[in-house]
This record gives C-alpha cells, sequence and structure tokens, in this order.
C-alpha cells in the first residue's frame, strides 16, 4: 500500500509540473491569439505621408510577415480622428496637427505618441480676402474668422491674436470643417479664413485671396502619428514598423517631389502642380519624440486653456510616448 501511495504522489508531482510548465505556454497561445491581426488606419487628407504608403502598397508588404491586414478608414479633420481612436473604432490615427493630441489629453483618450514630424509653420495660414481693410494681425479685431475646431488652425489663431494683444472674445469665431470653411469664405461669410495644407495651397492657386501670416513666428506646426494605448501593448512590433515604413516614405516624398505629385494628385482631386506645391511646404521628416522637440505641446495647452477653449489644464509631460 505504501509503494502504491508513493507512485501516486510522483505521478501528482510529476502532472503538476507539467501543468507549471505548460501554463506560460498556453498563456502565451491565448495571447498570440487574442493579438489583433487588423491594423485599422485612420487618416484625413492632409495625412499625406500614409496616403504615400497606401498607394504604393509599401506598409501592407511590410506587415504580411506579421500576418497583419489594413483597413482604412477617412476622416475630415483630427478631432474625430482621436475621438474615434479613443473609441477603439480605430488603432492608429495618421498625422494629426500638434494642437489635436492636446484635446485628446484632456478628454483623458488612451493614446500613445508614435512619431512626430519636423516643423512645417508655411503649411498653414490666415487667408483674408485681397480687398479687405485687413493688413495686420490687430486688424482682425472684431472680424469672423474659419478655423477647424482643435486643428493646427486653431492654434494660429489664438498665437496671431496673442502677438497683436487680442483676447479671443474679441473675434468673431466660426468653428467649421475645410470644406465648410472654404465655402463660407468665399461666400463673404467670414472675413479670414486659417487652414492648413492641401487646402491652402488649393485656395491660393484657384481663388483670390491674399496671406496675411502663415506659422512662421507663430507656430512651428508639428504633426503627430498616434496609436491607441492597448493596440501599442498587444502589438508593439507592429508599431516599429509603422515608424520605420513613415520615415520611409517621408524620405521617399521629399526625394521625389513630381512622383510624389503625380501619385497624389487624383487621390486628392487636384492637379500636380497644386500637389506639389503644398508639399513644398511639409517637412515631412518623421522623427522620434524627445523632450526638446516636444516643448511646444505644453505652450499649446496653455494657451487654449487660458483662452477658455480647453476645460482643464493639461500637463503634456504626462501622455505616453513610444519608444
Amino acid at each position: 500500500m505504501l509503494r502504491q501511495t508513493n507512485r501516486w504522489l510522483r505521478g501528482g508531482i510529476a502532472t503538476l509540473f507539467a501543468l507549471l510548465c505548460l501554463t506560460p505556454l498556453l498563456a502565451a497561445s491565448q495571447e498570440a491569439a487574442q493579438a489583433p491581426s487588423e491594423l485599422r488606419i485612420g487618416y484625413q487628407k492632409s495625412s499625406t505621408l500614409i496616403t504615400v504608403l497606401r498607394a504604393r502598397g509599401t506598409l501592407e508588404a511590410a506587415l504580411k510577415p506579421l500576418q497583419v491586414t489594413l483597413s482604412w478608414h477617412e476622416f475630415s479633420s483630427g478631432l474625430p480622428l482621436t475621438e474615434a481612436l479613443n473609441e477603439g473604432a480605430i488603432d492608429f490615427s495618421a498625422d494629426v496637427a500638434d494642437t489635436v493630441p492636446v484635446f485628446a489629453q484632456a478628454a483623458h483618450a488612451q493614446f500613445i505618441y508614435l512619431a512626430q514630424e519636423a516643423p512645417s509653420p508655411q503649411a498653414q495660414a490666415i487667408l483674408v480676402h485681397p480687398d479687405t481693410p485687413i493688413h495686420s494681425l490687430a486688424d482682425l479685431r472684431g472680424k469672423k474668422i474659419a478655423v477647424t475646431r482643435a486643428a493646427g488652425s486653431h492654434y494660429l489663431l489664438l498665437a496671431a491674436l496673442a502677438q497683436a494683444h487680442l483676447k479671443l472674445d474679441q473675434v468673431q469665431v466660426a468653428y467649421l470643417a475645410p470644406a465648410d470653411g472654404r465655402a463660407a469664405f468665399e461666400g463673404g461669410n467670414v472675413d479670414a479664413w486659417i487652414t492648413w495644407d492641401p487646402y491652402l495651397t488649393a485656395t491660393e492657386r484657384q481663388t483670390k485671396v491674399r496671406v496675411l501670416a502663415d506659422g512662421a513666428g507663430l507656430s512651428s506646426y508639428q504633426r503627430y502619428y498616434l496609436a491607441s494605448a492597448s493596440y501599442a501593448a498587444r502589438r508593439p512590433e507592429v508599431l516599429k514598423v509603422l515608424f520605420e515604413q513613415l520615415s520611409a516614405a517621408g524620405d521617399w516624398t521629399r526625394a521625389h517631389p513630381a512622383q510624389a505629385a503625380q501619385l497624389l494628385a487624383p487621390l486628392w482631386g487636384l492637379d500636380e502642380a497644386t500637389v506639389a506645391a503644398a508639399n513644398a511646404h511639409r517637412s515631412y521628416q518623421v522623427r522620434l519624440i524627445s523632450a526638446g522637440n516636444f516643448a511646444e505641446q505644453q505652450k499649446i495647452a496653455d494657451a487654449f486653456y487660458a483662452a477658455g477653449v480647453l476645460p482643464v489644464p493639461v500637463d503634456t509631460t504626462r501622455a505616453q510616448i513610444w519608444q
């Protein structure tokens, strides 16, 4: 009986040991099974590099070894993009203006900063009618100005008003999406319109306008690439490929301006010359985010809060940044 009992004990210990060894493998297998095989990409018309990657098929090819498929979702502007990211409707947001993540952070959205484009201050501007008496930023007092809420144009407005020693309530602000902003401007319903490329260059080339000021000395306009925090935790290897591909697309776009314009023109519904001119305003230099290059985010957050546009103060240093 004692010998039999020992055999049972030895068998039980062996079984327990086997289970302990198998548990990490089973957990890893289950985690792999739960890892998303689809990457849902949100973008907007101004998302040049992700559009280049999509059109050339290079991102899809780079992710094939990871067995990741892509789906594409277009948005009118950056704020709906980050809302979709926070709601779990998309996993990755193509470039948005530097202002957009600040609003997302104020809303406690769960996202990470993946990458940053180097400054492109001339890629956005304040447009006025050619015959308007508005000739300086101070002349904007009392005028009706169209901007897209939370877009880079929104901060450019605040920065321009600050330089002219004006407060936000000393102008009339119309929050409009780019297409509606252009319609309101061309229809004479607003005195000024602040927008970004390619809308900016397209309007300059297609209608009679005057640039009152661009972002030089006001807003450096660094665009950001974002990912949902949950996706980043589950598929960090996908984010690595994304960063590499975005950087390569930026290098290709700068090195091949004519080819890039030819590729983007039919997708944007613009002629090649307009696309080339718009692209010349953007740096398309994709880089990792460093503390020195991130400082303007706090200035943006503070400006929006001081103007009463942001409901709560935001500490941008608490945002998650991909390494």
